[in-house]
């Protein structure tokens, strides 16, 4: 009797990962690479000159790699929903009168 080999993904629950940058990081960074993309064109459509639309959208491309490995770094997977969480979270619940815990 043979015994047949099956392939196991062991990396099924595991989130999305490109070179460092988790989850929907690699979204805002591709989203940003497209509007980079734009803003060149509409640069260089509008006359300007050629190296200089170089220079602002590479340097604005620089940061923007390093504000989102930044970010990715700081919040991890789920970090930056948790912040986005607890900051609707009030600070201070405040009751001024019993009757909300007196029965009537």
């Amino acid at each position: 009797m043979a015994n047949s080999i099956y392939n196991i993904n062991k990396g099924v629950n595991k989130s999305i990962e490109f070179r460092g940058l988790k989850a929907q990081y690699i979204w805002y960074l591709a989203g940003g690479l497209i509007g980079l993309l734009i803003l060149f064109a509409i640069l260089y459509v509008t006359g300007v000159n050629t190296y200089i639309c170089l220079m602002i959208v590479l340097g604005t491309g620089g940061f923007l790699f390093t504000w989102v490995y930044r970010l990715s770094n700081k919040y991890g997977e789920h970090g930056m929903m948790k912040k986005a969480a607890q900051r609707m979270l009030p600070h201070v619940i405040r009751c001024n009168s019993r009757k909300q815990f007196i029965k009537q």
